[in-house]
């Protein structure tokens, strides 16, 4: 069971909601639909090799928790999991009666103060990441290798390239050996009566070596800055991969704002830390949020980002004082957790085979 038209006929869920900035109450007209939900794996899948944890689609707007994966999460106070045990009831899908025995009260504890606060001030820097973005595109075409070879002449460093077209010299009669206890140093040979392999083969990340006579000369000392070119290749993937997931809508609206921030991000920061201030202070997790139009001027960029960093770190100075006065557990108790898990499980199990031996 891989997919999730694969999931849907197994019958194996037992809770389904709309999450995200639907469940918020910070939708806008151009938000997705965040699906969420958790299922059981069926008995012969979990008895089997293959454990299946999560299930999503490409994007992860739709995605499903194996129930032990869900518990496990639970057990750690991740925010985006503890949320769904608190989900507004006009957007909850499906809820079969054994998820109802998961409650808040068995897992909310002191945890919640880092994994609220860590997991906010990811956001924030994840926020910075498109000032990185919008300051310093990448071109759509990939340098090559050859891009980052320089040839030692007069002293100085010259790109390969320039020192062959200066020369007169074509680079598919080039050659190079490798000179010992140098990194990336190689000795540069030019003939056009040598079969040389060139400096690399098409689309290589790496140079290639050529077979060298004993009686050729070297005309110059190349090195190849393989350290820059892995960095490069890191950043022109990393770069592109973005431009191909991103949100257009919001990146034009985050550009139009010029802010240089990702003011969604941002939004997300501060309702991260205004859940974890009310989990320490009620033991209750506000998913419909009451301070929407502060979060909607934070996602509309009202305020620089010096500002609101500042107020998040304000926040997360007041959680130190809340948490240390609060009376959540320490943390949830794992044994108890673990014989709910095991409870829940047995129980849908049983209920499965009772309708298999009725039909």
């Amino acid at each position: 069971m891989k997919t999730i038209a694969e999931l849907k006929a197994s019958e194996s869920i037992i809770f389904e909601c709309i999450a995200g900035s639907k469940a918020y109450g910070l939708a806008t007209d151009t938000s997705d639909t965040d699906i969420r939900g958790v299922f059981v794996l069926p008995k012969e899948k979990y008895y089997g090799l293959e454990y299946t944890g999560q299930i999503s689609n490409e994007t992860n707007d739709i995605v499903y928790y194996e129930l032990k994966k869900f518990i496990e999460l639970l057990a750690k106070n991740n925010p985006n999991i503890i949320e769904l045990l608190n989900i507004p009831s006009d957007c909850i899908l499906l809820q079969h009666p054994l998820f109802e025995k998961i409650k808040s009260a068995y897992f909310l504890s002191k945890i919640c103060k880092d994994s609220f606060a860590n997991y906010a001030f990811t956001q924030i820097k994840k926020a910075r990441g498109l000032k990185k973005k919008i300051a310093n595109p990448v071109e759509k075409d990939r340098k090559s290798v050859v891009d980052f070879c320089y040839v030692r002449k007069k002293k100085q460093a010259v790109p390969l390239n320039i020192f062959l077209e200066d020369e007169g010299f074509d680079i598919t009669h080039c050659g190079l050996a490798k000179i010992s206890h140098i990194k990336d140093c190689y000795n540069l040979f030019y003939s056009r009566n040598e079969k040389y392999n060139g400096i690399c083969k098409t689309d290589a990340n790496d140079i290639c070596l050529s077979s060298i006579p004993k009686t050729a000369k070297a005309i110059a000392l190349l090195h190849f800055n393989k350290d820059g070119y892995s960095s490069y290749c890191k950043k022109h993937k990393e770069y592109w991969s973005w431009v191909a997931k991103r949100n257009d809508e919001r990146y034009k609206s985050n550009i139009s704002h010029n802010k240089n921030y990702d003011a969604k991000n941002m939004m997300h920061t501060f309702r991260l830390l205004h859940m974890a201030k009310e989990i320490g202070m009620s033991k209750k997790v506000i998913v419909r949020r009451y301070d929407r139009d502060f979060l909607l001027s934070v996602k509309n960029a009202v305020f620089e980002y010096e500002e609101l960093v500042a107020k998040a770190e304000y926040l997360r100075k007041e959680l130190e004082v809340i948490y240390k006065k609060t009376d959540l557990i320490e943390r949830p108790n794992l044994k108890l957790v673990n014989t709910l898990l095991v409870d829940i499980r047995q129980e849908f199990y049983k209920h499965q085979f009772s309708i298999s031996q009725t039909n």
